[in-house]
């Protein structure tokens, strides 16, 4: 798939901005906070309708106004698509494909494919567990765009359930006792909450299944086959084996286990909201152990991994986004970072200088530098 124009009006410091992407890899130079990030945020919500840097659309809006837009035109390898974001101050989004307003914005979701590494990134091995979750959930919304919808209800749930549980706390309810109201709507929540989050367990685990085997292979070669790394799923309920009807009873059978604790603690301590994904390097914890560089080529791996995994999935290469990442990589792993992008994926890379690209490279991309929410084409000679 190739993004071929980009239009943003008052979004963030663009007022109103129209940009050609004419060459496969594109090199946004600037200096900081001239609105370089700002242009891959714009992409990014055209594709996953969120933003890693805000969950308020209101930050989204140039100061001023009331409404900001996003459109853009994708050719993918069924035809062209035109995509369309307006933002509003209250908070009321539409969104919009050739031109036709989407009733469910869920709908949006897998018509751009992307996969994006900034310097954030990197907190994905040193994190906590929500990153490593989230991480993996926004790579199966890419893969299979129904995930979102499956999130979203066990998320509701789980909402649900914790408010119960919550009450039944607050008025000194306890599960041991006979049955009452509360502890009878709570056995009808534990079971909505087995199956939904059954259906996010089953997939977290197959796309892992899958990816793991690429990460492996582009860490081996980054790290010059001199560490061996190992991703496990720890599912905070065990995963047996892939069948619906034995996850949903192990789920069950751990919501019973813990019920008293869920009692004290008033919130659900059972459930895939408290998943981990481990890394290993070489038998060791890459969290706690691993050093920058042994966290930074695995970060990289991964990255790698997804464009593999989502182009063979979806049968196209995603785009790629690159947002002030190559200042915190080394020679020898931008090296294979752009080695491995070759021409093979639209590329959207932000800088603050030359000096990361060879000749080769900077020749065939397009150069287009950014002050204060303006593009300006730039040609070398």
């Amino acid at each position: 798939m190739y993004l071929k124009t980009l239009h943003l009006r008052h979004f963030r410091n663009y007022q109103d901005q129209q940009v050609e992407f004419s060459a496969a890899k594109t090199i946004l130079l600037g200096n900081n906070a001239q609105g370089k990030s700002n242009l891959l945020e714009a992409v990014e919500l055209l594709s996953s309708l969120r933003s890693h840097r805000t969950s308020r659309d209101r930050d989204l809006i140039q100061d001023g106004e009331a409404v900001a837009q996003i459109t853009g035109h994708l050719e993918k390898d069924m035809g062209a698509v035109d995509l369309s974001m307006t933002l509003r101050q209250n908070g009321r989004r539409t969104v919009a494909l050739n031109s036709l307003n989407l009733r469910r914005q869920l709908d949006f979701l897998g018509t751009l494919n992307m996969v994006q590494f900034s310097s954030l990134d990197l907190d994905l091995v040193r994190g906590g567990p929500e990153q490593r979750r989230h991480w993996l959930d926004s790579l199966l919304v890419q893969l299979e765009p129904i995930y979102a919808y499956v999130l979203q209800q066990y998320n509701q749930i789980l909402r649900q359930r914790n408010a119960l549980l919550k009450a039944m706390l607050k008025v000194g309810s306890e599960i041991s006792h006979d049955v009452s109201p509360s502890s009878s709507e709570l056995a009808l929540w534990d079971a909505q909450l087995a199956i939904a989050g059954s259906r996010v367990i089953r997939r977290r685990a197959r796309v892992l299944q899958r990816l793991v085997p690429f990460a492996q292979s582009w860490h081996q070669a980054i790290s010059g086959s001199t560490e061996q790394l190992e991703i496990r799923y720890a599912p905070n309920v065990a995963l047996v084996e892939d069948e619906p009807e034995a996850l949903q009873k192990a789920f069950l059978e751990k919501i019973q286990q813990r019920a008293i604790v869920e009692q004290h603690q008033g919130t659900t301590i059972v459930g895939p909201h408290r998943d981990e994904v481990e890394f290993t390097i070489n038998n060791t914890p890459a969290r706690q152990y691993g050093s920058q560089g042994q966290q930074r080529t695995l970060v990289l791996a991964l990255k790698l991994a997804e464009l593999k995994l989502i182009e063979d999935v979806i049968g196209e290469p995603p785009l790629l986004l690159l947002d002030d990442v190559l200042a915190e990589l080394d020679l020898s792993r931008q090296n294979q970072l752009l080695d491995a992008i070759q021409d093979r994926f639209q590329t959207l890379i932000t800088t603050t200088h030359l000096g990361s690209f060879d000749a080769q490279w900077i020749n065939a991309a397009q150069i287009l530098e950014v002050k204060t929410g303006h593009l300006l084409e730039q040609e070398i000679f």
